[in-house]
């Protein structure tokens, strides 16, 4: 047994099928067949149960697979902790980014991240965060920026910004016109909410939940990205919400959406980057942080102990 060996455990696993994982591990699929099978028979356990052309771990084999996870990664963060105490700001980081945030910070991200850390590049992931969390913990990412409390005190973080969330209408909508809107003038029955998953769906659902709001049924409505609901807010077909820096890009782009500032308690969310606690690149994480913060737009507010990059 090698530590070769393992990875091919753990790229099979991932990847459901062996010619992908043997193309992954850059080895002919003979070969990467041929040592889980010698791998197997010196276990004594089968990992994997092949029935054509879709493989899935057994049973027995779930175990085996965790195992070979942990020290490939251990593996991994061995040669990470070398690179690191050479030049922690040396070498890929693997960043995972939720749906809601990625696609408005990003284009401010990545150029002050290419700026202040040439030798390490930036590999977007951008999932939800049941997704991301679990990808994070397994090393398969370096950090992860979300928007709610990290679940785990494995997990460090920094805070970046807070954005206020806005009620999104179209412009022909009755409270187009108010110079705010309160939580209690929300119709619930029109609220447009992002599909299960989504930490934007819940933080709307908790805000609308409010009690001066009152009971009632959501919109009839679930999608898979904010910018379907934007769109559909836009045509008359109800209401979302949307953090500040979503409604500064869509303010370029259309006069049929109109942003309402909410009052009320519970109308903003901080975001947060988040890694493990034992990861070796510390100086790495805070000089991302420290990039991000610098570059973020006015509609949001930089966290009170975020250091600006200048």
């Amino acid at each position: 047994m090698n530590l070769r060996d393992l990875q091919y455990i753990v790229a099979v696993a991932d990847l459901g099928h062996f010619g992908r994982a043997s193309a992954a591990c850059n080895v002919s699929q003979p070969t990467l067949s041929g040592q889980i099978l010698k791998l197997e028979d010196e276990l004594g356990v089968q990992v994997f149960e092949r029935d054509g052309r879709s493989v899935r771990v057994t049973d027995r084999g779930g175990a085996i697979v965790a195992h070979a996870r942990r020290a490939v990664n251990a593996a991994a963060d061995l040669v990470a902790a070398a690179r690191a105490s050479r030049d922690p700001l040396d070498g890929a980081i693997r960043l995972g980014v939720i749906a809601t945030i990625g696609p408005y910070l990003t284009p401010y991200l990545l150029p002050a991240a290419a700026r202040y850390l040439p030798k390490a590049p930036i590999m977007l992931v951008e999932d939800l965060t049941a997704h991301l969390l679990p990808m994070l913990a397994d090393g398969k990412l370096d950090a992860a920026i979300i928007a709610t409390d990290p679940p785990s005190d494995r997990l460090d973080a920094i805070d970046l910004y807070e954005e206020q969330f806005l009620l999104m209408l179209s412009a022909r909508h009755p409270l187009a016109r108010r110079p705010s809107v309160r939580i209690d003038e929300i119709d619930p029955k029109t609220l447009l909410l992002l599909a299960d998953g989504h930490c934007l769906r819940d933080q709307a659902l908790d805000l609308c939940r409010h009690p001066d709001l009152g009971g009632g049924a959501m919109a009839d409505m679930r999608a898979a990205s904010l910018e379907t609901l934007l769109h559909l807010a836009a045509a008359d077909y109800g209401v979302t919400l949307a953090p500040s820096m979503a409604v500064e890009s869509w303010g370029k782009q259309t006069d049929r959406l109109v942003a309402a500032p909410i009052e009320g308690e519970g109308v903003a969310r901080r975001v947060r980057l988040v890694f493990r606690r034992d990861m070796p690149r510390r100086a790495a994480m805070d000089a991302l942080a420290r990039s991000i913060c610098g570059a973020l737009p006015s509609s949001v507010t930089p966290a009170p102990d975020s250091q600006q990059t200048g």
